[in-house]
């Protein structure tokens, strides 16, 4: 498997939770992809998640 960026890694985790909210129809999925959303200028609807998410990259990629 290949290396992702910041960015396709952040992709494909919204498509896990797009796919896992088309199967559960979950409130709180949904309220999530919502604040997931990139906007046109960069940046998601929520910024706190692009920091959140960075911060989750960083302890994965440093736990060793």
């Amino acid at each position: 498997m290949r290396n992702l960026t910041e960015d396709q890694a952040f992709e494909a985790m919204v498509l896990f939770l797009e796919q896992f909210y088309e199967r559960t129809k979950s409130d709180d999925v949904a309220v999530l992809l919502g604040q997931l959303i990139i906007l046109e200028g960069g940046g998601t609807a929520d910024p706190a998640v692009w920091h959140d998410w960075i911060e989750c990259l960083h302890q994965v990629l440093n736990k060793e």
